[in-house]
Order: C-alpha cells, then structure tokens, then sequence
C-alpha cells in the first residue's frame, strides 16, 4: 500500500524535540510523527495502536531502517 504524502508544518522547538525524542527511539522523525498518530488514534479507539482485537493485524510497513524498531519505554 502506498504511503500518503502531506505537508506538516510544525513550530521550529517543537520540531527539535521530536528530532531528539526520536533519536532516543532510534527512529527517523518521519517514523516517530507516524508512531505517536498511530499511538493517538489507538487510543482514541480505546485500544493501543498497532493491536487490531481481532488478531488480523497487518504488518506494518516502516519507511526506513529505523521505523521497524520497538520504541524504549520509560516508566
């Protein structure tokens, strides 16, 4: 499946957090912005994204080398 491209334009210090929170990942900033979605639209679900309940998940297709590692958790 195609990836749909958009333009986001986001306030200069709020893209130098993502740019370091995502290298605390070990993702590109394009795979972190796409995670914490993913993550949103999960919870506004009322589950965690990326767990389809039924178990017919699909694989997730990560756009770079970086996209396809868990994210560090933090307690």
């Amino acid at each position: 499946m195609a990836r749909k491209q958009f333009l986001l334009r986001v306030d200069p210090e709020l893209w130098k957090e993502l740019e370091r929170w995502a290298a605390d990942d070990l993702r590109s900033v394009n795979a972190q912005v796409e995670w914490l979605l993913r993550e949103a639209v999960g919870r506004r679900k009322g589950r965690r994204a990326g767990g389809d309940p039924s178990g017919r998940d699909a694989p997730a297709e990560p756009d770079d080398d970086h996209a396809a590692r868990p994210a560090r958790t933090t307690c």
